[in-house]
C-alpha cells in the first residue's frame, strides 16, 4: 500500500513537472520577438552612436586643456561637467554597440576621421591649444558652443531619419544630448557674454 502511494505520489510529480514545463514554456519563446519588436534599432541608430563617440571625445580633449591653459575657475568647472557628463555618455554608447555585435571606434581614430557636424577643425584645435588665460577662456566657450550645436543638429538628423530612434536606448540617449546640451549653449552664451571685452575669436 505504501508502495502504491509512492507511485501514485511520483506519477502526479511526473505529471506536474510536465505541466509546469508545458506552461513556463510559452512564455520562454515569447521575448525574443518581443525583444525585436520592443527594441528595433537602424542603421541610422547605429552611425549615430558611433559618431557620437567621435564627437565626444574631441568635446573630452578640448576640456582636458583647460587646466594647463590657464582657465578661469569658471570655465575649469565647466570643463570638468563637460568631462564628467560625457565620459559617462561615451560608455553608454560602447555598451549599446557591444551588445548588437557593432564595432566600437577607437577615440582617437574616430575624433580624426569624418568632421561631424559642430566639430573643430585641425587648425581651430591648435588654435586653441595656443590660446591662454582669458584668451582661452573665450575661444573655450566659443568653439564649444559650436560643438554642442554641432551634437544637437546630429540629434535633429537622427530624429529625421525614418525608423530611427525608436530604440529605447538611442531614444532617451538622444533626447539627453539634444536637451542637456541646449542648456549648456545657453549657459556658455551668458558666460561669453560677461567676459570682458576682448579681441573676438576668428
Amino acid at each position: 500500500m505504501a508502495a502504491s502511494r509512492a507511485r501514485v505520489s511520483a506519477a502526479a510529480l511526473v505529471i506536474a513537472v510536465i505541466t509546469a514545463c508545458a506552461g513556463s514554456k510559452e512564455p520562454a519563446e515569447q521575448p525574443s520577438p518581443r525583444l525585436h519588436s520592443r527594441y528595433p534599432y537602424t542603421e541610422a541608430d547605429v552611425r549615430f552612436m558611433s559618431g557620437m563617440i567621435g564627437h565626444h571625445a574631441q568635446a573630452l580633449t578640448m576640456a582636458t586643456l583647460a587646466p594647463r591653459n590657464g582657465a578661469s575657475p569658471e570655465i575649469l568647472r565647466l570643463a570638468e561637467r563637460i568631462t564628467a557628463g560625457q565620459q559617462d555618455e561615451i560608455g553608454t554608447m560602447e555598451r549599446w554597440l557591444r551588445a548588437r555585435g557593432k564595432p566600437v571606434p577607437d577615440h582617437h581614430h574616430a575624433m580624426h576621421g569624418h568632421l561631424m557636424p559642430g566639430m573643430l577643425t585641425e587648425a581651430q584645435m591648435q588654435e586653441l591649444e595656443r590660446a591662454k588665460g582669458p584668451d582661452f577662456d573665450r575661444l573655450f566657450l566659443t568653439y564649444m558652443i559650436q560643438h554642442h550645436r554641432g551634437a544637437v543638429a546630429m540629434v535633429k538628423q537622427l530624429y529625421g531619419t525614418p525608423g530611427a530612434a525608436r530604440d529605447d536606448t538611442v531614444f532617451k540617449f538622444a533626447d539627453d544630448v539634444g536637451v542637456d546640451q541646449t542648456t549648456e549653449i545657453a549657459r556658455m552664451e551668458r558666460m561669453l557674454n560677461a567676459l570682458p571685452a576682448g579681441e573676438p575669436a576668428s
